[in-house]
């Protein structure tokens, strides 16, 4: 089945079993590997990507239903020498030990912040009609789909804070 996706800025056409999840042809027929299988239930959040902006677990979709999407991958949020503000706080925070969960939790901290900043509430945001403050309750709530086995928790809720400019 032909599926057109716009990967990381780049228009690409992949000629795929229907069947193929959204990390399969990611990993598999692309090449970008920063995205990781790791449960394959969508229960860990390693193959975390955005797709038009919003996060999802790339192992529980088809690519097919994706066609015409613009899909943004660890590849497409920085590279060394040109990391993005996130990255660089994941760096300074020591936010990751093994590495296996980051490109994910990366991902998923891009796209929380940005909801975030349109103002969408959490299950835990006490004011619904103000700012939210990025607490360490408000930042594990929002990030609660993403696992780190290593348990580098703190220091990822610490980035994400110094990412978004708050006093972590």
């Amino acid at each position: 089945m032909e599926t057109n996706l716009t990967i990381n800025g780049t228009e690409q056409r992949l000629d795929l079993d229907p069947r193929t999840t959204l990390l399969d042809a990611l990993r598999h027929h692309l090449g970008l590997t920063g995205s990781k299988k790791g449960c394959d239930h969508g229960q860990c959040g390693a193959c975390t990507v955005m797709v038009n902006g919003r996060r999802i677990n790339a192992c529980l979709t088809l690519a097919c239903m994706h066609d015409g999407d613009e899909v943004t991958t660890i590849e497409g949020i920085g590279q060394p020498g040109n990391l993005s503000p996130l990255q660089e706080a994941f760096v300074s925070e020591d936010g990751f030990q093994c590495g296996y969960c980051t490109p994910g939790q990366i991902c998923s901290a891009t796209a929380m912040l940005e909801e975030v900043s349109n103002g969408w509430p959490s299950h835990v945001t006490d004011d619904l009609g103000g700012k939210v403050e990025l607490t360490s309750e408000e930042i594990s709530e929002r990030m609660s789909g993403n696992l780190c086995r290593c348990s580098a928790y703190p220091n990822i809720v610490e980035a994400i804070r110094k990412a978004a400019g708050e006093n972590a």
